[in-house]
């Protein structure tokens, strides 16, 4: 999923959710939190603000790349407040928790890492980023294997297929793209949604493919032909993420309009609607069994659903800022999550106890995903790396990483803030 800059105007606070536009221009997908009007001069001096605080975070590191303590990451909407839980989360003295660092670093984007997905084999990892390239590693070693050209614009996610001979990524192009995960062919460019594509996902059996796309839709393909196969429309605002279940007849979809929601596979009917997050949720992930969901928000928490029923199970509040990916491990008694606050924590799936924090990146997580025999963690970040961490100990075991001196300008961010003054107007209307 996409990384979206939050701006504060006086009192009342207005996100600002920065999409790719066609031309590749960054804009809003047109989602807000408040619908009060603000003027161009306030909108224009909150994102300055946002470029300002992002760029601060390049200035203050060392020479060797790690930040320093006075230039801690911050959100700065959400900074200092309590989670929706109640609960303040001070860091450090968790009873259960182990605090770690990874195994291996992988460098070579040169842009911040949307996404992460380890081959069904184990063997290699994808990652996704905003440089507009896949990457494919080795997942022992560390070596970068293959980079994948094509798209036009930042890819946003990517998904290997069941058995790993194909690779799906999705993009704010608009469009999700099929690769060989061998030969780096690209195979299929699928097109139809309107706006920019920020999750795709195989089916379990590795016909079908889904989408999830800006423009409040969901899409499933066929992953052979790229023929669309269905339109699933209810959401009121753009779709972050989707997943299919274990059976592959039902997929999960969360969206900016705070909700979670289930559908039918075949008929394309929406069966439930999972309310509780109260903000815009960004991840959503089945458990390996199929009866439970879990579900990753910009309100800081991570939620545990009933898939059944629809009834939320569990609330873990332990993230001091958003939380923008969540995933189950293997065996479904573990969850891992991504952290604005820089953190990845793992925590007990039954209870929802926090058992390990994996400190290393200097930066926003954004995207975390488990080794397929459970015991290797991979983590994407905004400081342009992948780490894989060992689940038993929090030991890093490798870590992929870009120049940290490619963030983009001051120029580039005062570009996009006038691209959204001159569109949004226009955007509203649709």
């Amino acid at each position: 999923m996409p990384l979206r800059f939050s701006g504060s105007a006086s009192a009342k606070h207005t996100d600002i959710l920065f999409d790719i536009d066609q031309t590749g221009s960054r804009t809003i997908p047109g989602d807000r939190k408040d619908t009060t009007s603000t003027s161009p001069l306030c909108r224009l001096v909150c994102g300055v603000i946002v470029a300002s605080t992002l760029l601060l975070v390049v200035v203050l590191v060392n020479d060797d790349g790690e930040q320093t303590d006075s230039a801690a990451p911050d959100d700065p909407v959400t900074a200092g407040q309590q989670n929706f839980d109640g609960n303040t989360r001070a860091p450090g003295g968790h009873p259960y928790r182990q605090e770690s660092a990874p195994l291996l670093t992988l460098k070579g984007h040169t842009h911040w890492i949307s996404s992460v997905c380890f081959s069904p084999d184990g063997t290699q990892l994808a990652s996704a980023s905003n440089d507009t390239s896949v990457k494919l590693w080795n997942a022992a070693t560390g070596q970068e294997t293959l980079t994948l050209n094509g798209h036009t614009v930042p890819v946003t996610s990517v998904c290997f297929s069941p058995d790993g001979t194909q690779l799906a990524s999705a993009s704010l192009d608009r469009t999700v793209k099929l690769w060989n995960a061998t030969t780096g062919q690209q195979l299929l460019t699928l097109k139809g949604h309107t706006r920019g594509v920020p999750s795709a996902c195989f089916s379990p059996d590795g016909t079908r493919l889904a989408s999830a796309s800006y423009d409040g839709t969901v899409k499933l393909w066929d992953a052979t032909t790229g023929q669309q196969i269905l339109t699933l429309k209810g959401h009121t605002s753009g779709v972050d993420s989707v997943s299919f279940s274990p059976d592959g007849t039902r997929l999960a979809s969360a969206s900016l309009d705070k909700t979670v929601r289930l559908w039918d596979t075949i008929t394309g009917q929406e069966t439930l609607t999972l309310r509780g997050h109260h903000a815009t949720v960004y991840s959503v992930c089945f458990s390996p069994d199929g009866t439970r969901l879990a579900s990753a928000s910009s309100d800081q928490t991570i939620k545990l659903w009933d898939v059944t029923t629809g009834q939320e199970t569990l609330t873990l509040g332990g993230h001091t800022e958003r939380v923008p990916d969540v995933c189950f491990s293997p065996d479904g008694l573990r969850l891992a999550s991504a952290g604005v606050d820089t953190r990845v924590k793992v925590w007990n799936a039954a209870t929802g106890q926090e058992t390990l924090m994996l400190k290393g990146h200097t930066n926003w997580v954004l995207s975390v995903c488990f080794s397929p025999d459970g015991t290797r963690l991979a983590s994407a970040s905004f400081d342009h790396t992948v780490k894989v961490w060992d689940v038993s100990t929090g030991q890093k075991m490798l870590t992929l990483k870009g120049p940290i001196e490619d963030v983009f300008s001051t120029s580039e961010y005062l570009t996009s803030l006038f691209t959204w003054l001159l569109t949004d107007t226009a955007r509203a209307r649709h």
